[in-house]
């Protein structure tokens, strides 16, 4: 299991970025942690992985779910923190991307446990010791063995 400890905003993005540049198109990225712990700055670095502009990424925490385009491949990112339950879930298209192919990345994951796809990577990411670490730990059947090359 990679795990890994981050002390700035940019080195979460760098961890995502790693992850992004691993990811193929119906990859799920379920992201675990409480408010303000880096799940968007994370899902920039994703974002810049997989080939699309880091700036263009913000939280969907109203929109629900914000759509992104590269050539290489389509990215739907999923804010779940406002899900309380199944009619919810349904309302915001989840299934439908499912069924689409994107790679999908989802915030607030703990919101949809019971949801989630089999074959998910699992991110969470935790408080360090300081003010601006994080702890993050990968896992799940592509949890990526050789993500530090």
């Amino acid at each position: 299991m990679p795990r890994f400890v981050t002390h700035s905003v940019n080195e979460t993005q760098e961890i995502g970025r790693k992850l992004g540049s691993k990811l193929r198109m119906g990859d799920f990225v379920a992201l675990f942690g409480p408010m303000g712990m880096g799940k968007t700055a994370f899902t920039r670095g994703l974002a810049s992985g997989l080939g699309i502009d880091e700036s263009l990424v913000s939280s969907p925490t109203f929109a629900i779910v914000n759509e992104y385009r590269s050539g290489k491949v389509n990215l739907c990112h999923f804010d779940m923190y406002r899900i309380s339950g199944w009619d919810d879930l349904y309302s915001t298209g989840f299934f439908e991307y499912l069924d689409s192919g994107p790679v999908i990345v989802t915030e607030w994951s703990e919101n949809i446990e019971n949801a989630l796809p089999d074959n998910i990577i699992r991110v969470e990411i935790r408080a360090g010791e300081k003010e601006n670490d994080r702890i993050i730990s990968i896992t799940g059947d592509r949890a990526i063995e050789d993500f530090g090359n």
